[in-house]
C-alpha cells in the first residue's frame, strides 16, 4: 500500500465507527490514521477520510434503518473492488444496502450501493462479458449521441 495515495474523498459521519467497518469490508482499506474527530483509510487505489459530525449537530441527524439512499446527493464516488459479489455481501452485512441492479459499462459490471448512513457509492467490479461497440456506433461528441 502506497503511503500517500493520488486521489480520496471526505465523508462527514455521524457513526465513524460503524462508517470505517463498512469501508474497510466493501473496499478492503485498512485505517492508516485514527484521531477523536477522524479515520483515514486507504487502499492502493485511493483515500477516504471519515471525518466526525460535531456531536451538537449528529445529535439532531436521524439515519433510518436500512440507511436511505441519499439520491440528491451531487457526487457518487466510485471504487474498484476486487469481487463485486464478495463487496456486495460486505455491504448488507455492515450496515450498507444494494441500489438497484448490477449493469455493465465501460467493460466492468458495476453496482451502486449506500454506506450505513445513505451515502451512495458506486462499486467498479470485475470485467463483464460486453459486445465491442463498431466503429460507425460510437459517437465523436456527447450531442452525437443524442441525436
Amino acid at each position: 500500500m502506497q503511503a500517500c495515495t493520488r486521489s480520496g474523498v471526505l465523508i462527514y459521519a455521524k457513526d465513524m465507527v460503524a462508517m470505517s467497518a463498512f469501508y474497510e469490508a466493501v473496499l478492503a482499506m485498512r485505517v492508516v490514521s485514527a484521531e477523536s474527530d477522524h479515520r483515514i483509510l486507504a487502499s492502493d487505489d485511493a483515500q477516504i477520510v471519515l471525518h466526525a459530525i460535531p456531536p451538537h449537530i449528529a445529535a439532531e441527524i436521524a439515519i433510518p434503518v436500512p440507511p436511505e439512499p441519499r439520491e440528491e446527493q451531487a457526487i457518487k464516488p466510485m471504487f474498484a473492488v476486487a469481487n463485486l459479489a464478495d463487496a456486495e455481501r460486505a455491504t448488507e452485512r455492515c450496515g450498507g444496502r444494494l441500489i438497484g441492479a448490477v449493469w455493465a459499462m465501460s467493460g466492468r459490471r458495476i453496482r451502486d450501493v449506500c454506506d450505513p448512513e445513505g451515502n451512495i457509492v458506486q462499486l467498479l467490479g470485475e470485467a463483464a462479458a460486453m459486445k465491442p461497440l463498431e466503429p460507425d456506433a460510437i459517437p465523436d461528441s456527447p450531442s452525437d449521441a443524442a441525436e
